[in-house]
């Protein structure tokens, strides 16, 4: 924070300091003080050591690729000495006391008031991250019996073995403590996972299905259209087209997401890793907010979550992460092209392969789903072979 405060104000801004509020929290405060920009420090779900920064616009929305790379232009290309200001024209840092506070009252706000979670027992996992505060304050001063796990962070500690990657601590919890449900956020905030009162987790595919239907009963959802990603299960499209719901599958990140939602008047969407965006409420992938919105359609339903889960059946999916030295074209690569193409073939319409990279770490992802837990984990890990022996 001291850093880009510092950055800021020798370029003559004016930096509104927070200090630990998680990133959609940002994107709430940079656009309701029309703020021309905001910035957060962040790992988002991965360990603290892939730091980075977090830029939106003063609309609250995460910059544009070319956006982005304007600003790597403008970074590398040696021009900053030439714009700095003189002395006299150095910016001014303000501390925002009350951030926290503001982005509480907002949050509060996208819970319906005919709704109550007065006795409500609910497990967090805060990840070690920046949810620590906010989120059990939330869920506390609307009426809920809160347990709260990984909330004592270190700047060392954020998402170790805990949060929305790692649910099995809030597994164990939901039970133990007899729960109605487990809301597991990642670092940055920005991600849910969701455990239902028999232990099990429910993924963000699972959680966008809930809400879309709760929003299609209500009226509200646009063009009765849902946005996913190409990552999200297959259950996910089979779930919509059975309950008449339109689905689009985006590019894996929820900064294109968002981009389709807005081209196709949707106002729901979201990955299977838990970025859910409600455009009605926000610009961008809130976990509390969705926490929000999840909760609001089981009270609604007075349905346990392990029921309301059934609405979407979900196929046999494994997922395998390779470490990689470099990321070429996947097809460019001959023995992982033959490699994808040879268990498509197997696989015929009973399964689909996606092999990506990751947009944030030198990884690439091998996914498979099919006919059987046994089948996919099979073709997933000859397909994770062959890829780290071409660039591992």
């Amino acid at each position: 924070e001291s850093a880009i405060e510092s950055g800021v104000t020798s370029m003559g801004g004016v930096p509104y300091l927070v200090g630990v509020l998680p990133t959609p929290g940002i994107a709430f405060i940079t656009e309701s003080m029309r703020a021309d920009a905001g910035a957060v420090v962040s790992a988002s779900h991965n360990p603290f050591q892939d730091n980075g920064i977090k830029i939106f616009s003063g609309a609250g929305f995460k910059l544009s690729d070319k956006q982005e790379e304007q600003i790597e232009e403008l970074v590398l290309g040696g021009r900053l000495p030439e714009m700095v200001p003189p002395p006299n024209e150095i910016g001014r840092a303000y501390r925002l006391a009350d951030a926290a506070g503001r982005y509480i009252v907002f949050l509060k706000n996208t819970f319906p008031r005919s709704l109550s979670m007065e006795g409500l027992k609910i497990v967090l996992d805060t990840a070690n991250g920046a949810t620590y505060k906010v989120a059990p304050a939330v869920f506390t001063e609307l009426g809920a019996e809160v347990t709260v796990i990984h909330n004592t962070p270190n700047g060392l500690n954020i998402n170790e073995e805990c949060g929305s990657q790692h649910t099995e601590d809030l597994r164990k919890a939901v039970v133990e403590n007899g729960a109605a449900i487990g809301l597991a956020f990642d670092g940055d905030g920005d991600r849910l996972i969701a455990v239902d009162e028999k232990g099990n987790e429910i993924t963000g595919d699972q959680i966008m299905i809930i809400c879309a239907l709760m929003l299609k009963e209500e009226g509200r959802l646009k063009h009765d259209l849902l946005v996913s990603t190409v990552m999200s299960n297959m259950g996910l499209r089979v779930a919509c087209k059975k309950h008449g719901l339109q689905n689009h599958a985006s590019k894996v990140g929820d900064r294109y997401v968002l981009e389709d939602m807005q081209r196709l008047g949707s106002v729901l969407g979201g990955e299977q890793s838990g970025h859910v965006i409600f455009l009605d409420h926000h610009t961008t992938g809130d976990g509390i907010l969705t926490a929000m919105q999840l909760l609001a359609a089981m009270l609604k339903a007075g349905r346990p979550l392990s029921e309301m889960a059934k609405l979407m059946d979900v196929f046999p999916q494994r997922l395998v992460n390779v470490d990689v030295q470099s990321k070429p074209d996947i097809q460019s690569v001959p023995a992982i092209a033959e490699a994808i193409k040879q268990v498509e073939s197997e696989l015929k319409d009973e399964g689909r392969v996606l092999v990506r990279y990751s947009g944030t770490q030198n990884m690439c992802r091998v996914m498979v789903e099919g006919p059987s837990t046994a089948i996919t984990d099979r073709y997933a890990a000859q397909l994770a072979d062959v890829v780290k022996a071409a660039l591992g």
